[in-house]
């Protein structure tokens, strides 16, 4: 007996399978289910070209297996796995709904909304099989696989389903980006928040301004720990993308279905671009010629001047980032912007006379509008952390709401779309115990169960100013994350959780399940396993995840949910 309703996932059977996120539906039997040997094949109809070459080079790689094409209506049936977009009109499925159907007489039918539905029905074929689909190479060469006898009927909750990624603290390199893009696939996440630039790096090569790169892409030195920390990590950091790089992550990510939005912070946040291109600073307060790219964390002071010199040049940087990147969001930050040079600045104080402002908030308010209307004139969407609110909030952008949900709350009462990542409940490089031996603890404790009990939609909104919450947004800040390991630690296992809260049509936080949750997890976390993912382990960390000795800056009790 299995539970359908729209809005609730079932337990039965998904629990014995362990299937991340949750999906809605799920019905199967005991009898036999379906082999995947030599002689499956693969039917790929109209449409559903990106999960045909995902199927092959992933899963057929992972078992050892050619996935020859199929003929839609010769073959063996019961050994073919047939991907299809639903065709009925006015009735079939959303874009990224799917039913994946798995029978030992009819083989394996994924039918989607839309080419993403098919890619997310695939997925979940990936969790049936086991955690040897989730290998680069077969273990146990020649080993016939059996897929359960199910019907999975599965549809997300949230259309933005995000991972920010900041690359600018510690530089990731390229190939740790796409194994980023991989691992959201594989959980269901379609939005990829790419983090290009801050005062510590810029790491987005743009032609017309070489020095970005050359002079903005890398630091002396770095400070290990929090910034209050007196350990130094002693030798240069950098790196960055070129153009061709950031065109095969685009790409590599949409042939996942996942849209990737770029940001380049601004005003603040910017001192890297300063150090590169002193006249974008303000000149006239300080010696914007003595800047360096910064090696210490926190905010700070050094902000873009609000002149017509510093406006024309981000245009150039947008104009090159709009033919790189296809989405419809481009992230302009906005957040942390300090003001104390703006108060001191003749030419800020006389830009505000002239434009007649109230004070500078409202001055960063212009910067924002003027590149709201500068990239809708172009089509796209501006976003912008909660910040864009001082001062007057920007016409038609949306915002990112991190510094809790009031922004979030006022952003979509006044008919604005928000995405929900407060800081308090789904920033990652937040400390997920508050033992000794958690490596440099940083902010609230947020546990496993704690990601998975956060609700991204505010009880105070309307159903229809809730529907202007586009979705949900885990971040990753990585100050305190100098490599991939740590990275992995300070994900893992909580985007898990993240996703299926993202996905999946939960109930309210007090009545979830986690029990369930966390038995299927034990069936996720050998998946995990074999991607290579150096999750924390539900014990507490391993002994070389440990940091003993390096600073952090723990924040004790619960956090405020404001």
């Amino acid at each position: 007996m299995s539970d359908t309703t729209p809005n609730r996932p079932t337990a039965n059977h998904v629990t014995s399978h362990g299937v991340i996120p949750a999906p809605r539906s799920v019905r199967g039997s005991t009898r036999p289910g379906v082999p995947l040997d030599a002689r499956t094949t693969l039917w790929a109809g109209p449409g559903t070209g990106t999960t045909e070459r995902w199927l092959r080079l992933t899963l057929g790689a992972a078992l050892g297996l050619s996935l020859p094409p199929a003929d839609q209506h010769a073959g063996d049936a019961a050994h073919t796995v047939r991907l299809r977009i639903d065709e009925s009109l006015g009735k079939g499925l959303g874009p990224e709904a799917y039913v994946l159907d798995v029978d030992a007489e009819r083989g394996i039918e994924i039918r989607g909304g839309g080419s993403a539905g098919v890619f997310w029905g695939a997925q979940t074929l990936r969790q049936l099989i086991g955690p040897e689909a989730f290998r680069r190479a077969p273990v146990r060469p020649g080993v016939t696989h059996v897929v359960p006898q199910r019907t999975v009927e599965d549809a997300p909750r949230f259309g933005w389903r995000g991972c920010m990624l900041d690359v600018a603290r510690h530089f990731t390199p390229k190939d740790g980006v796409l194994r980023q893009l991989d691992l959201m696939a594989a959980h269901k996440l379609n939005v990829f928040h790419f983090h290009l630039t801050d005062d510590q790096g810029w790491r987005i090569e743009i032609k017309r301004y070489p020095k970005l790169t050359e002079t903005g892409s890398w630091r002396a030195r770095t400070k290990f720990g929090h910034r209050a920390s007196p350990d130094w990590e002693e030798k240069p950091h950098g790196g960055f993308y070129t153009q061709d790089d950031i065109r095969e992550i685009v790409a590599y990510a949409a042939e996942r279905h996942i849209s990737v939005v770029p940001e380049i912070d601004i005003p603040g946040h910017s001192q890297a671009a300063i150090a590169a291109y002193p006249e974008l600073g303000n000149t006239d307060v300080v010696d914007t010629l003595s800047l360096s790219v910064w090696d210490t964390w926190g905010v700070s002071k050094n902000v873009l001047a609000p002149t017509d010199n510093a406006l024309r040049f981000y245009e150039g940087v947008f104009e090159e980032l709009l033919d790189l990147f296809p989405s419809e969001f481009v992230h302009v930050g906005g957040d942390e912007c300090a003001k104390d040079q703006w108060q001191a600045s003749p030419t800020a104080q006389a830009r505000i006379a002239e434009l007649g402002l109230k004070d500078e908030d409202e001055l960063q308010s212009w910067f924002i509008r003027h590149f709201d209307d500068w990239l809708t004139a172009r089509g796209r969407r501006l976003i912008g952390w909660d910040e864009i609110l001082e001062g007057g909030l920007a016409p038609g952008a949306a915002v990112s709401s991190w510094r809790g949900y009031r922004g979030g709350i006022a952003a979509a009462r006044a008919g604005h779309d928000v995405v929900m990542c407060p800081e308090q409940q789904v920033y990652l490089d937040h400390r997920q115990a508050d033992g000794p031996d958690e490596p440099v603890p940083i902010g609230f404790v947020r546990t496993l169960e704690d990601v998975y009990r956060f609700e991204p939609v505010p009880a105070e909104l309307t159903p229809g100013q809730a529907r202007h919450v586009l979705g949900t947004q885990a971040n990753l800040w990585t100050e305190v994350m100098e490599d991939r390991a740590r990275l992995d630690y300070q994900a893992f296992p909580r985007l898990v959780a993240f996703a299926e809260v993202a996905w999946s049509a939960l109930p309210a936080p007090a009545e979830r399940d986690f029990a369930d949750f966390e038995r299927r997890m034990a069936a996720h976390y050998p998946r995990l396993d074999a991607l290579g993912v150096a999750y924390r382990p539900p014990t507490g960390p391993l002994p070389w995840q440990r940091r003993p000795g390096v600073l952090g800056r723990p924040i004790e009790g619960p956090p405020p949910n404001v």
